[in-house]
């Protein structure tokens, strides 16, 4: 039985997550534990916190979400782990994360960025790949309902919350940036395509805005599944029910992008919802009809833990339920 077990793991499906912050992060733990063929595709338009000074002082594209991947698919002691997350608390490298510094160190002695993540993620024996989705030095600029526009991924939100105005669409400039050709080629190799959790227009859709992304996973024959967040987000997503979500996905792609998609059934405590309130934000709206009317299909599963802290998804529940939709939908099957 165990050795079945290996055999399932190390010939699982090929499985490309796409996405960045906490949320892809939050996947790729629950991934590993089901299969070692994974490819995680991570935004690079991050411009804030330590990231963003990085990238400002070095020229270098930001670390932090390639760091928060690394840590989750790393085979390594748990101090390795640690350290990596660790965050100076003096000093001009307050707030700053070690795991940042040593990345942008193995890319001063690279010759991409891609090729600095390659390295790193030798080092830590990670389960995977992990692939910035660009190499280019790309700005995320959003245009808001009452014709603003705001640059910086950073400035979004803040802007988004002192308007009280919506996000009608987003973009990277400059406009139509390079693919990294392994992350196109882990697209048509994949048999399992999944698109978040994570915030909907600094996470997910940046990624589908460098050139060539959305037009790969549209074309693609793999089971292709968009996760979507417990919550709605403070800054980002006010009042979007789960249609609202999936209509700003196909708008920023195109049809095909989305088989099915994953809401969570779970309740949410009362205390949970007086904390979120208090933030603005809510549990999503699943209205499976105008959902289903874009061509989507709505599949409800519990994603939250009972006793959980947060409104966040479980990654063991998240991994277990990508694979097993995998199995139920998938036309080519690889177990």
């Amino acid at each position: 039985m165990e050795q079945k077990s290996n055999i399932r793991w190390e010939q699982g499906p090929r499985v490309v997550a796409i996405g960045g912050g906490n949320g892809l992060s939050t996947m790729l733990r629950g991934l590993k534990q089901h299969t070692r063929n994974i490819t995680a595709i991570v935004t690079v338009a991050d411009d804030g916190g330590g990231s963003g000074v990085l990238r400002t002082d070095l020229g270098m594209p930001p670390p932090g979400d390639i760091r928060n991947c690394m840590q989750a698919l790393a085979n390594t002691e748990p101090l390795m782990e640690q350290l990596l997350g660790y965050r100076f608390t003096e000093g001009s490298l307050t707030g700053q994360a070690f795991g940042n510094l040593l990345l942008a160190a193995l890319n001063g002695i690279s010759g991409s960025f891609d090729e600095a993540v390659a390295k790193m993620s030798q080092v830590l024996a990670i389960t995977g790949h992990i692939l910035p989705v660009t190499n280019d030095d790309v700005t995320l600029e959003a245009t808001f309902e009452n014709g603003a526009a705001v640059r910086g991924e950073s400035k979004i939100a803040a802007f988004k919350k002192a308007q009280d105005c919506k996000i009608r669409r987003v973009r990277l400039l400059p406009e139509h940036p390079a693919a990294l050709p392994a992350a196109l080629e882990a697209i048509d190799r994949a048999n399992l395509i999944l698109l978040g959790p994570g915030s909907l227009y600094t996470s997910i859709i940046p990624n589908l805005l460098v050139e060539g992304i959305a037009q790969a996973v549209c074309r693609s024959d793999a089971l292709k599944i968009y996760i979507s967040n417990v919550m709605t987000q403070d800054g980002e997503t006010e009042g979007m029910t789960l249609s609202d979500h999936v209509k700003a996905l196909l708008d920023h792609s195109g049809p095909g992008l989305i088989d099915l998609c994953i809401a969570n059934s779970a309740p949410v405590s009362q205390t949970l919802l007086d904390r979120y309130r208090e933030e603005g934000a809510e549990p999503i709206q699943v209205d499976r009809r105008a959902t289903e009317a874009l061509g989507v299909e709505v599949v409800e599963r519990p994603m939250i833990s009972a006793d959980a802290l947060y409104a966040r998804h479980s990654p063991e529940r998240l991994g277990r339920m990508a694979m097993e939709l995998y199995e139920e939908r998938a036309d080519t099957k690889i177990f």
